[in-house]
């Protein structure tokens, strides 16, 4: 499953948190969590990051492990074609 995840940072971010972060994105792809791109943005939210896990739960699990540095908002995402079969089914 495809997730759209936007964050807010809830600390700086520093050299020291981002190397913390990257050891537990690398900790969560061993299990199965596929990180797509991860973006740092201006405005209202800091980062948008898309992943593809198995199912809800999982999604669930990577936001947890990554709540002491970020809060998060996250969308369930269907490809066009996707959505177009789902329609017509």
């Amino acid at each position: 499953m495809i997730f759209i995840v936007l964050g807010k940072f809830k600390i700086k971010p520093t050299k020291k948190s981002t190397e913390e972060v990257s050891k537990l994105l690398k900790a969560m792809e061993a299990h199965g969590a596929k990180f797509i791109k991860f973006y740092w943005t201006l405005g209202r939210y800091d980062s948008v990051y898309i992943m593809d896990v198995p199912n809800e739960k999982d999604a669930m699990r990577v936001n947890f492990n990554l709540s002491e540095y970020i809060s998060t908002e996250t969308m369930t995402a269907l490809t066009r074609e996707e959505a177009i079969k789902r329609l017509i089914d």
